[in-house]
């Protein structure tokens, strides 16, 4: 796959270029599959995945100018003929993945059968918001309750190998400050990226590139 791994969508003009470097054509000419699946455990998560895929939040996707988009809701793949949603994965040019609760994406990534079928998309893009970008980690930390409590540490997709945390030392995300992500990147076994939402990590055959026109950091994993 290729990977567009953004804190908060597309928001400038450098992270629509990497899409559409990434796409190999203008996004008009592109179909994609946006996923709400994340945001349903949070207060208000049915309206919030409507305004994701309405394209009325904060974070820029759904309302780029696709040429088609279609939803594809995880929770409901099970219950669902495998050829049809696969089919309909494999014709698709993006993935456009929602963030919410990490746990619960990844929980549903893997139950619904998309984590095994994720890696044989060699040409399609994978475009993630906060957790659809963290979980595509080897692991993940996080804490939203309290940004003081230790992070809770668990297995991510292994889809790229480092970690990500998004919000960087954003003022509605105290638990992605730089102190709390360096406290995390000493608890995981691979690279971490702390990312703005100004800011992305583009994934092409293999090389890593951050796309950005705000502040990001890499922190070493702990000797």
């Amino acid at each position: 796959m290729k990977f567009l791994l953004t804190s908060a969508g597309i928001k400038n003009p450098s992270l629509l270029t990497a899409l559409v470097d990434l796409l190999g054509k203008p996004i008009s000419e592109a179909s994609a599959l946006c996923i709400p699946t994340a945001i349903y455990p949070f207060p208000g998560g049915p309206g919030m995945a409507h305004r994701f895929i309405s394209g009325l939040t904060s974070s820029p996707m759904c309302e780029l100018g696709w040429k088609s988009l279609g939803v594809l809701e995880l929770t409901a793949l099970p219950s669902i003929d495998k050829a049809y949603w696969t089919a309909a994965v494999q014709e698709a040019d993006a993935l456009l993945v929602y963030g919410g609760d990490i746990h619960y994406l990844c929980r549903w990534m893997r139950e619904s059968g998309l984590a095994d079928l994720l890696p044989s998309l060699r040409e399609t893009v994978y475009v993630g918001i906060s957790a659809g970008s963290m979980v595509t980690a080897p692991v993940f930390g996080e804490t939203y309750d309290d940004p003081k409590r230790p992070f809770v540490i668990d297995q991510g997709l292994g889809l790229v190998d480092f970690a990500l945390l998004p919000h960087l030392d954003h003022e509605r995300h105290p638990e992605s400050s730089t102190v709390n992500v360096a406290r995390m990147a000493a608890e995981v076994p691979v690279p971490t990226y702390g990312i703005d939402d100004q800011t992305a990590i583009k994934v092409l055959d293999g090389t890593v590139e951050v796309v950005s026109e705000g502040r990001w950091r890499l922190f070493a994993p702990a000797s």
